[in-house]
């Protein structure tokens, strides 16, 4: 009787916390890396585009209207990839998603001209749609709390790890000509789009959908785990709801969904043009790589410390508000000086301020999103979000075209930063609206 009692006793908070963190070390690692690929994939076309524009005969409206397709294609099924994952399961689902993503990747690298290169981009956004909010509806499989913050903090950290080793790479491979017949640009797509291939396969072995399928956990690790994810999501569920029609139907989610837009139009819209706005200033194009690297090195560790003093903090809203009001700032002081290298360093504040937002920012809808409206609100998020993909780029390169400078795309980005700024200090935090004083400090850690 009395080994049986020690056989199912629940696990003591330092086993559990043990168990958190092994299950972090098993299944971060790897999504990380098909991060790093996907956000590789979907911006390496700036690179391409300093020797493909030509080729294929695009103005820089049209490169960037084409470009912004991907994220019309990811906006289009963004939802229903998510609730096809809950279905289907994670392993499965992202292992076709990525493998899809891949294969249309390397057709992108055989247009012909601008409406073959457009189509490509749209079916690429369709076939990475889900990627990103179905990861972070993954993490709420596994890990409650402040260890889910610490997985989407992790795996935020894609972002500027593919900028600091792809930047440097495209460059270089944009100074390979002829290899196997392909163009520099041609080369760069293809090659840069084989990992995406073989990590989908991979997912296939790797992935685990649930912790109830787990091999590696023990009985009594999962019923542990079971109960404290139980907890958390009935706590938040009491709160807050957790039906499909609720999240979709929620006011606060769609505010949030537009916070999110304007922080993408900056994001992407100035990731996809950094390597052009670089190569403007007159380098070269290995001198571009390397040089484009750089403001994602900051801004790798700006959002690191940002992400830990929010949340270490009872008031994670000034922080998320700082960081986009950052961003704005720089990018004025971007279109102002005209000095190469302080407009670089400018630049380098601007990426550092979006990607601290962005380490921060999804805290608050995980905070009073659960279930199925976990799903449907993340995706909803994520996918209105995404068309700041499509308008960034795109607006910038209409500007570019009418001004032939960078100055006023500068301006544009950095008025939609700053409404995204106003919207986020009015909408306050959801979360911490409804909650008694002494619990404020938990959803704080959540994302």
């Amino acid at each position: 009787m009395t080994a049986h009692t020690t056989t199912t006793a629940p696990l003591s908070d330092a086993e559990g916390e043990q168990l958190l963190r092994r299950i972090l070390l098993r299944i971060v690692p790897f999504i990380f890396v098909c991060y790093v690929i996907s956000y590789l994939d979907r911006t390496h076309v700036g690179f391409a585009a300093i020797s493909m524009n030509k080729d294929l005969g695009l103005t820089a409206t049209l490169f960037g209207w084409a470009a912004g397709l991907f994220f019309f294609g990811y906006f289009i099924f963004e939802i229903p990839s998510n609730l096809l994952m809950q279905r289907f399961g994670a392993r499965i689902w992202i292992a076709r998603i990525m493998i899809t993503w891949g294969l249309i990747s390397v057709g992108t690298a055989f247009a012909t001209g601008p409406v073959s290169f457009s189509i490509m981009r749209f079916l690429l956004g369709l076939a990475e749609a889900g990627f990103t909010p179905g990861v972070y509806l993954y993490f709420t499989y596994w890990l409650p709390g402040k260890w889910r913050a610490k997985a989407t903090a992790t795996f935020l950290l894609g972002i500027p790890t593919a900028n600091i080793f792809g930047s440097p790479l495209s460059g270089w491979l944009l100074d390979m000509h002829g290899i196997l017949g392909l163009k520099n640009w041609q080369f760069l797509l293809v090659a840069e789009a084989i990992p995406a291939v073989l990590l989908g396969i991979a997912c296939l072995f790797v992935m685990v959908d649930t912790p109830a399928k787990a091999r590696w956990l023990s009985e009594r690790e999962k019923a542990w785990l079971q109960n404290k994810l139980s907890s958390e999501q009935a706590s938040i569920s009491a709160t807050h709801g957790n039906t499909l029609r609720g999240a979709l139907t929620n006011p606060k989610v769609f505010v949030l969904a537009v916070i999110n837009f304007c922080c993408i139009v900056g994001s992407i819209g100035i990731g996809i043009w950094m390597p052009q706005i670089i190569k403007s200033l007159g380098m070269e194009n290995s001198t571009v790589g390397l040089v484009a690297a750089l403001p994602y090195v900051l801004g790798a560790v700006s959002m690191t410390l940002w992400a830990r003093l929010a949340s270490g903090s009872r008031h994670r809203l000034p922080y998320v508000v700082g960081a986009l009001a950052l961003a704005a700032i720089s990018l004025v002081a971007a279109a102002l000086i005209d000095q190469p290298a302080l407009k670089i360093a400018s630049l380098a504040l601007a990426v550092a301020g979006i990607l601290s937002f962005q380490a921060t920012f999804w805290a608050i809808p995980s905070s009073f999103l659960t279930g199925r409206a976990a799903a449907g609100g993340l995706a909803l998020i994520v996918s209105i979000g995404n068309l700041g993909g499509f308008v960034g780029p795109f607006m910038i390169g209409l500007i570019k075209d009418a001004t032939q400078s960078y100055s006023g795309p500068f301006y544009a980005v950095a008025s939609i930063l700053a409404l995204g700024t106003c919207l986020m200090l009015w909408l306050g935090d959801p979360a911490r609206q409804q909650e008694k004083p002494d619990t404020v400090s938990e959803p704080a850690t959540e994302c």
